[in-house]
């Protein structure tokens, strides 16, 4: 009544576990290659929640603790008595279940983050992203985020850390780009009294405020080499010490960075450590820039009126005109630069709805294409569409305000593909 797949050796057993979803792993001890312990730390490493019962002709009670130290769930010795496994398997079955409900009420959260303005797209290649958000969050890997400013590395970054299990542990953001080198190393490991002037009190570092939740180090690509030397030490040996202390701390934090930079081009140049950015770069997620997914502005558009009429009803709609000039900016700023311009049109609109003359003077100069372009060119459509703007719409006014019958009206708007 169970899907089973074999592996032949360690790393194809982990490569399988990277790539699918396991609930149980029966995972022998003596193995070509790696050994059940080695491979065990790395499946563990890959998805904590998966179940894995030692097998070993050879085991000993101290592997045996070895193994359940390193989150095996039991420890079986061959030759094995079927009995005792389907009794096992079906133990270890109902304790899934209860793992497997929890994650449906994260996934439950994820969903109402994602319906209430939060996460939004409809784009195909952003549900893959968000998918693979979700299917990275219950491990604890290491994840760099890519992408221009202004496309929502941190929203993802929450997003990790909301949907992991980490997720009723606080989540510490640091913009690495925004503090000033000399205070950064201070900023993240903290410091002791008297390291240094000012330092009249020990303070925690935000890696120790983290503890047993996540770090999001925004613009890592901006941090100095000797503040990466120390980053890789964290990421590798899972300590630190405090600026001017001499105690060793223990981190128990998982990490993700975001950079808008291209690291590679970084490193070429001398600017970035390449073993840290491997360290980093376990699982990258590289988010589009806005022009990549215009079929998502409608919706962005959508939610960011929602949520400035939250401050007080002043917008109900966007005009046709306004609405051909976002689809047709490139949005430099991305989401962000999107969210800004929505919330000038709330500020500035006398109307109560979203028009071309309110948005920024910048998308203002924006060449309009398609259809819309095509109504706007003659004087006398430019006319139709003005008047249909000022009237909302409403044909019967537009059209006694025009001179024209509402059947010439309609015919002309079909002409134009704007009915």
């Amino acid at each position: 009544g169970h899907r089973v797949t074999e592996a032949k050796d360690g790393n194809t057993a982990i490569q399988q576990v990277f790539k699918g979803h396991f609930d149980l792993l029966f995972l022998d001890f003596k193995m070509p290659g790696m050994n059940g312990i080695e491979v065990l730390k790395k499946i563990k490493d890959i998805n904590p929640q998966i179940s894995v019962v030692m097998m070993t002709a050879y085991g000993t009670i101290e592997t045996a603790v070895d193994a359940m130290k390193l989150g095996a769930v039991d420890y079986i010795p061959k030759p094995i008595d079927l009995d005792e496994l389907i009794v096992l398997v079906d133990r270890i079955a109902e304790r899934r279940t209860l793992i497997r409900e929890n994650e449906i009420l994260r996934k439950k959260l994820w969903k109402k983050e994602i319906s209430t303005g939060q996460i939004i797209y409809k784009d195909p290649g952003m549900e893959e992203i968000v998918n693979m958000a979700g299917r990275v969050a219950s491990s604890r890997t290491t994840v760099l985020i890519l992408g221009e400013s202004g496309t929502g590395k941190e929203l993802f970054a929450r997003l990790v850390h909301a949907t992991s299990p980490r997720a009723g542990k606080p989540m510490i953001v640091v913009n690495c780009g925004a503090i000033p080198e000399t205070l950064l190393e201070s900023e993240l490991f903290g410091h002791e009294k008297g390291a240094f002037t000012g330092a009249v009190k020990d303070k925690p570092g935000r890696f120790e405020l983290a503890h047993g939740g996540t770090i999001f180090l925004d613009e890592i690509g901006d941090t100095s080499l000797a503040l990466q030397a120390k980053l890789l030490r964290v990421l590798q040996e899972k300590e630190y010490e405090r600026v001017g202390g001499i105690q060793t701390r223990k981190s128990d934090v998982r990490v993700i960075a975001a950079t808008n930079k291209e690291l590679r081009k970084e490193i070429e140049k001398g600017n970035f450590r390449e073993d840290l950015y491997y360290r980093l770069c376990v699982v990258p997620i590289t988010l589009p820039p806005l022009r990549e997914r215009r079929e998502d502005i409608p919706l962005l558009v959508e939610a960011f009126i929602e949520k400035f009429n939250a401050r007080g009803q002043r917008l109900s709609e966007i005009s046709t005109r306004a609405m051909a000039t976002l689809m047709a900016y490139d949005w430099p700023g991305n989401v962000r630069e999107l969210e800004n311009a929505i919330e000038h049109a709330y500020v500035t609109s006398n109307t109560g709805r979203v028009e071309r003359q309110f948005l920024p003077a910048s998308l203002q100069r924006t060449l309009i294409q398609g259809p819309l372009a095509t109504a706007m060119s003659p004087l006398k459509d430019q006319q139709i569409l003005q008047a249909l703007e000022a009237h909302r719409w409403r044909k019967n006014d537009a059209a006694r305000d025009l001179g024209m019958s509402r059947t010439t009206l309609w015919r002309k708007l079909k002409q134009l593909g704007l009915e």
